[in-house]
């Protein structure tokens, strides 16, 4: 894809600060824009623990798939909001605990698709595969993922750091319900999105810098998070703050993200 006009480069708008840069200028990659460093500096000068969110974040998610693979025997997972690569990625993560393991990522980042490569690097026994959708469209999105995953078997589904940039009236509950209603029973669903419950304060003045640069953000209470699990079953410990969900040591204390792992039954 070839970009025109100023500040578009490949079909990437450098003009404007996005999302998975941001995050990935926060992890410390590379992969980001001036824009992008702007408003993450912005940000963590209002919100110190912005940073330690997204590692935590990041590693709620390396937990999670790892669990999801050994001890649940997951062996299918859809990823949307896939974000810039950040090594380990989840399918190095799901594939060294189940080398047969298939996966497809989902994002609509051109730049996350100009490192599709990077993402595609898997086992020979397994499947790794990358899509460029928006995730507002899920019924598209599962028909996509069709080609590569058995939808009549367990999968997993993860929207990890997605939901709080799609508002309940841009209808982030249908999504999930529409992602959710395809999954045969057994399949879980891992979820993480952005809270205010803990630092009110530093996340609203979060919410307003992300929306001086052009994107939107939406905080929920943990009675709001919890509807998104309606009709699952959620594994210990239930909605919790992302570093505190099965913890491998001391978590930092808590995050302004909550998280956690359901099952379809």
């Amino acid at each position: 894809m070839t970009g025109t006009g100023p500040g578009i480069q490949d079909g990437i708008d450098t003009t404007r600060p996005h999302p998975a840069r941001v995050y990935d200028w926060f992890l410390g990659g590379k992969d980001n824009y001036p824009v992008d460093e702007e408003l993450g500096r912005r940000i963590a000068a209002i919100d110190g623990g912005a940073p330690k969110a997204a590692r935590a974040n990041r590693a709620f998610m390396r937990r999670s798939t790892r669990m999801l693979a050994v001890e649940r025997g997951i062996r299918q997972f859809l990823d949307i909001g896939t974000g810039i690569p950040t090594e380990p990625n989840l399918h190095q993560i799901a594939q060294s605990a189940a080398p047969d393991a298939r996966v497809m990522y989902v994002d609509n980042d051109p730049i996350v698709l100009a490192h599709a490569n990077a993402l595609l690097r898997g086992t020979p026994e397994g499947v790794t595969e990358y899509v460029q959708a928006d995730a507002r469209e899920p019924r598209a999105i599962l028909e996509q993922a069709a080609r590569v995953l058995d939808f009549g078997r367990p999968v997993a589904l993860s929207l990890i750091a997605l939901l709080h940039f799609i508002a309940d009236d841009d209808g982030a509950h249908g999504l999930v319900d529409t992602l959710v209603g395809a999954l045969a029973p057994g399949s879980c669903l891992v979820l993480s999105t952005m809270t205010a419950d803990f630092e009110p304060e530093n996340v609203q003045r979060g919410i307003a810098a992300y929306a001086a640069g052009g994107v939107t953000l939406v905080a929920r209470t943990h009675a709001e998070v919890s509807t998104f699990f309606k009709g699952l079953e959620l594994l210990e410990p239930g909605i919790v703050p992302v570093a505190e969900w099965r913890p491998e040591g001391a978590p930092e204390g808590p995050v302004s993200l909550y998280g956690g792992v359901a099952v379809k039954p």
